[in-house]
């Protein structure tokens, strides 16, 4: 299919830049001895709702490239500020876990900027960790640090765990609630469900003065507040985007 015509096809089905998309599926579309063209299944799929990584198989991530496998959470832009800094806060030894790691784009950014650290990744779908690995992070399949070693100590934990609230997600894009997995949004009433138990994890796992990184949104800062502190964490770092909103936290356990 000629990129123009993938263009509108796109724009039809209602992409917000199917530019934007037709350039990065350029990036990745195979040539045959006709000359290079998009695969005309590539733009049916997406038309229809399907995350452009998993057509591709790839995901741009703050300057550097992942790999997506079908079916696993694809990054999403804003997860970079919590990777950048998880990075700065990591010690000289440089000991990363990132729990829920999905395809391991926290932990891939985290080693481009810092190739010394060693970046653990552990999320409960094995596809998502066969994924982190490929991407080149030390990843296991299990419940939060449950695959870990005992005794097995870190800088810096970081999450990009559930945290929509369970009546909000009838409030994420169409696109998002037909094709992603319902487990990679729904964090239950309030929305921290899973990142609680992350707070209970990084406590056992956290050397004194380590990090814990999330990422949330609403005033789920607020709403933790309380967990951080019964876990031994000092008043929590919020960061927000320009408009204001809550993107995620970083917690220091008490030294």
């Amino acid at each position: 299919m000629r990129p123009a015509d993938a263009i509108d096809r796109l724009a039809a089905a209602g992409c917000v830049d199917p530019a934007a998309e037709v350039a990065e599926m350029s990036r990745w579309a195979p040539v045959d001895v006709a000359g290079w063209k998009l695969p005309a299944d590539w733009v049916r799929r997406r038309a229809r709702g399907e995350p452009l990584p998993w057509i591709t198989g790839h995901a741009a991530f703050c300057g550097i490239d992942v790999r997506v496998a079908p079916g696993v959470y694809p990054p999403r832009p804003w997860s970079a500020e919590l990777a950048l800094t998880a990075a700065g806060r990591l010690g000289e030894v440089g000991r990363l876990l990132d729990l829920c790691t999905g395809c391991g784009a926290v932990g891939a950014l985290v080693r481009a900027r810092r190739p010394d650290a060693l970046v653990v990744g552990v999320d409960a779908d094995p596809a998502a960790a066969a994924c982190a690995r490929s991407n080149g992070l030390v990843a296991a399949a299990g419940d939060l640090d449950g695959p870990l070693r005992p005794g097995a100590a870190f800088d810096v934990v970081t999450a990009v765990a559930p945290y929509v609230p369970t009546p909000a997600l009838s409030t994420l894009a169409g696109d998002v609630r037909e094709h992603e997995p319902r487990r990679a949004h729904d964090g239950g009433p309030d929305g921290l469900d899973v990142v609680r138990l992350v707070v209970a994890a990084a406590a056992a796992r956290l050397v004194p003065g380590g990090w814990l990184l999330l990422e949330l949104g609403g005033d789920q800062d607020v709403a933790l507040a309380t967990d951080l502190a019964a876990a031994g964490f000092e008043p929590a770092e919020p960061w927000h985007d320009a408009d204001g909103d809550l993107l995620g936290l970083a917690a220091r356990r008490t030294p």
